[in-house]
C-alpha cells in the first residue's frame, strides 16, 4: 500500500501580501554555507567544486564557511565562459562585505549597465529580494540594495493595480526617472510564494512576451 499523503494545508487568502517592482535583470543568489574539511570524512566533501567558492572566511571555532555565486539555473565563476553579467566577480570583489548576509541562500536581481533594460544606469546593482528582512539599511551589507516595497497590507487586486498604474505613469522606484518599468512582484506573506504581473504583455507567456 502506498504511504498516506494528506490534502496540504491551504493558507487564507485574506492576508497579507507585500507588492514590490520587479526589476528586468538577471535573478542572481549568493549562498554562504558550512564547507566540510577532508577530515570529516564526509560525502559531501568538497561541498562544491572548488572553482565555485569566490571566497572562504573561518569562524572562531576553525569551522569553514564559503560563498558561491548562482544564476536562476546554475553556478557561476568568475572566468567569462562562467560569469553572468560579470556577478560571480563582483561576489568574489565585494565577499567581505557580503559575508554579513550570515549562513543560507540570499536572493535578488542583478541589473543596471549592458543587462536587459539598463534602467539608464551606468553602473550594476544587486537588489535583494527579501525586503522584510533587509529594507533596514543599518543592517544589509552596503554593497547591497533591496527591491522597492510599494504597498504592504492587506490582501487588496485594487492596491495591486494601483501600484502598477503608478508605475506606469511614474516611472521605476528602484532608478528614479526611467519610465519604462517591467511590474511588480506580489508576495503572498501565508502561502509564502510570489506572483507577477508586468505593465505590459502581462497576459502572454514569458517567451512571447
Amino acid at each position: 500500500m502506498s504511504e498516506f499523503q494528506p490534502w496540504p494545508k491551504m493558507a487564507r487568502w485574506s492576508r497579507d501580501i507585500i507588492v514590490t517592482e520587479k526589476i528586468d535583470g538577471t535573478n542572481s543568489q549568493v549562498l554562504i554555507e558550512y564547507v566540510p574539511t577532508e577530515s570529516e570524512d564526509s560525502p559531501n566533501w568538497p561541498a562544491k567544486e572548488d572553482k565555485y567558492r569566490l571566497a572562504t572566511r573561518y569562524g572562531m571555532d576553525g569551522s569553514m564557511w564559503g560563498m558561491y555565486a548562482g544564476s536562476r539555473t546554475h553556478w557561476l565563476d568568475t572566468t567569462s565562459a562562467g560569469d553572468n553579467f560579470g556577478f560571480a566577480k563582483w561576489v568574489e570583489d565585494n565577499a567581505e562585505e557580503l559575508f554579513k548576509l550570515g549562513k543560507g541562500r540570499h536572493f535578488g536581481e542583478w541589473w543596471g549597465q549592458g543587462i536587459q533594460r539598463n534602467y539608464g544606469l551606468t553602473e550594476k546593482k544587486f537588489s535583494l529580494f527579501n525586503a522584510s528582512r533587509w529594507y533596514d539599511d543599518t543592517v544589509r551589507p552596503v554593497c547591497c540594495d533591496v527591491v522597492p516595497v510599494l504597498y504592504d497590507g492587506p490582501m487588496s487586486e485594487h492596491e495591486v493595480y494601483a501600484t502598477l498604474d503608478r508605475l506606469r505613469s511614474e516611472g521605476s522606484v528602484a532608478a528614479p526617472g526611467f519610465m519604462s518599468p517591467e511590474g511588480v512582484i506580489v508576495w503572498h506573506t501565508a502561502a509564502n510564494i510570489g506572483f507577477k504581473k508586468t505593465i505590459e504583455a502581462d497576459h502572454q507567456p514569458k517567451g512571447q512576451a
